[in-house]
């Protein structure tokens, strides 16, 4: 029982993600790329002082680090591109398609067996993914910021592989973000005049940032790397089909986004194909 809840906060705590990184752009107070490293930043300070409270000090290396830096590197500066044009429904949908696929492929690569039951569902997710970003019709999204969210969805696919390799699980997600966030400051200074030319920052869209980054990327991906190594990956990839559901939820009640039919077609064909893809089949 308490395993279950740690799931549903962490997975509460992803969708609150991408609610507060898309309130913060349509606000116009920050910029994509500023957001991304006020948000790894946040997260790298609260991170490192809860290993330094428990542990005393920080050990930045370990099993699967540069994985996990790349892919989380990966994953927060194309999350938040991506947000500059995308509901936060249909952003989640895109980043855990993507985390899917990704997954899939490092089966593959991995020389998995893949029953035909996974390869029907993962077809089923990529002609959702397929129609969804489809032109013509009904407006498609907007395929700059889509690939963005696409790119962002390789990197969590990447960083959730490496976390399975922690074995501490708390210093491993404090570490990949202190290191992540070294060179999302680098990248600041390099984009610090497209800030200056976006109009600066606004003290509202610094909190959400801050919140963001602290709250739930920080404490989530703590709880994330806690609840990774004892759960199978089955079981973690059908508890984040919830993501999309919540950020839609979320974006529709707070923030005024609307569901528009195509991306509900997207959504079942995506969700229903994934969860074909890693429920186990029932015994006789």
């Amino acid at each position: 029982m308490r395993l279950f809840l740690l799931v549903c906060v962490t997975m509460c705590a992803f969708a609150a993600n991408s609610l507060l990184n898309r309130a913060a752009l349509t606000s116009g107070g920050i910029d994509a790329v500023s957001f991304a490293t006020l948000r790894l930043v946040a997260g790298a300070f609260m991170l490192g002082a809860l290993v330094l409270l428990r542990h005393g000090g920080l050990r930045l290396g370990g099993r699967g680090r540069l994985a996990g830096v790349v892919g989380l590197f990966l994953y927060m500066y194309g999350f938040s591109l991506a947000y500059d044009g995308l509901p936060a429904g249909l952003g989640a949908l895109l980043l855990f398609g993507m985390v899917q696929v990704t997954m899939f492929v490092g089966s593959l690569v991995m020389g998995e067996t893949i029953p035909a039951r996974r390869w029907l569902g993962a077809a089923l997710a990529f002609a959702g993914l397929a129609w969804l970003l489809w032109p013509g019709g009904e407006a498609a999204p907007s395929l700059p910021h889509s690939a963005a969210m696409l790119a962002a969805g390789l990197g969590w696919g990447v960083y959730s592989l490496a976390g399975r390799l922690s074995e501490v699980p708390l210093t491993s997600a404090a570490a990949t973000m202190v290191i992540t966030a070294g060179l999302g400051l680098l990248v600041q200074l390099g984009a610090w005049p497209v800030g200056l030319a976006h109009g600066g920052w606004g003290g509202e869209a610094i909190a959400l940032a801050v919140i963001s980054g602290a709250v739930t990327s920080g404490l989530g991906y703590a709880l994330w790397y806690t609840v990774l190594p004892r759960i199978p990956g089955s079981i973690a990839a059908v508890a984040q089909l919830t993501v999309p559901v919540l950020a839609m939820a979320g974006g529709i009640a707070l923030l005024g986004e609307s569901l528009s039919p195509r991306f509900a077609v997207s959504a079942a064909l995506v969700l229903g194909g994934v969860g074909l893809s890693v429920l186990p089949k029932r015994r006789a």
